[in-house]
């Protein structure tokens, strides 16, 4: 952790800076994903158990979100994306931020334990620690592979909820985890690319920062390429999933493809004002994850 940035608030703090430090629109899709593997679990679930599953994953994945705040104060402070959150933009004190998280991330831990079972909420437990220290602590000022390796954080949340519902980990499980994995680096290099002046005055050694624009666009046509196979592996194997989701993983999987291509080819030097690929892959690949874990479940209730 750099310097820290001031602690005695310029405005009153009120409940919409704590909702702001749970990262509401990442936590969206974090929930999406944990409910989508709970309901495409292979076995009926208890209401009162999906809630509360779904629940602690909220709750874990706010605790982590601002624990991360906390850490990276000053470094948002430098970055006009981040610039108006509520620590570096003053509204609260930075202990405030920690102490907040920690106790969202004790108590979904907890009542994971107590309401749904140990096993999940072991894997609750390690992913917080994943994204709060593994990735915010450790991989993200020191490598510009931080996004790929701390691309697991973001992929719990549907082994988390196949667990809560089934209270076993087997392949498929593990293969929703790996398609977020695969899925992660192309999402946040299509966005860093279009604020790498941001990651750069921060000091953050994102992949275009590092490695140039070049070479990150070559690596998210790579990523991307090994997406589409991955994808349908889930329809492949016995007992995964049917047509439905197959349909839909192949069509989505080769838009994806497509606009990575497209990102990828022919794109050396071109400036700020021309990132118009990079930002519709961006805003696709937002969309197709959450398409194709719909597409899952809807493939679990048509095809039984």
């Amino acid at each position: 952790m750099t310097a820290a940035t001031p602690t005695a608030p310029a405005l009153p703090t009120d409940w919409r800076d704590f909702f702001a430090l749970t990262k509401p629109r990442v936590m969206t899709l974090v929930i999406f994903t944990g409910l989508c593997g709970l309901l495409a679990a292979p076995v009926p679930v208890n209401p009162v158990l999906g809630f509360t599953a779904i629940l602690c994953i909220a709750v874990g994945a706010g605790g982590s979100a601002a624990l991360n705040m906390w850490w990276e104060a000053d470094l948002d402070a430098q970055m006009k994306r981040t610039a108006s959150r509520p620590l570096p933009a003053g509204r609260m004190p930075r202990e405030s931020a920690r102490d907040f998280g920690l106790v969202l991330s004790f108590f979904s831990v907890l009542m994971m334990a107590v309401g749904v079972g140990y096993l999940a909420a072991a894997i609750l437990a390690f992913s917080i620690f994943y994204y709060a220290v593994i990735y915010t602590i450790w991989l993200k000022p020191r490598t510009p592979q931080n996004i790929v390796i701390g691309g697991g954080a973001g992929a719990f949340p549907p082994m988390i909820g196949w667990v809560a519902a089934t209270g076993d980990v087997t392949l498929m499980p593990i293969l929703l985890f790996a398609i977020i994995f695969f899925w992660t680096p192309p999402h946040f290099w299509a966005l860093a690319l279009f604020v790498e002046i941001d990651y750069a005055k921060a000091g953050i050694p994102m992949m275009p920062v590092v490695a140039g624009r070049h070479s990150t666009r070559r690596q998210i046509l790579v990523y991307s390429v090994l997406l589409l196979p991955l994808s349908m592996l889930p329809f492949w194997i016995p007992g995964g999933a049917g047509v439905v989701y197959g349909a839909a993983a192949l069509i989505l999987s080769t838009i994806f493809l497509l606009l990575a291509l497209r990102v990828a080819v022919f794109r050396q030097g071109v400036g700020e004002a021309d990132m118009g690929p990079e930002k519709r892959l961006f805003r696709f690949s937002v969309f197709y994850l959450f398409a194709l874990f719909a597409a899952l479940v809807a493939d679990r209730w048509i095809m039984g």
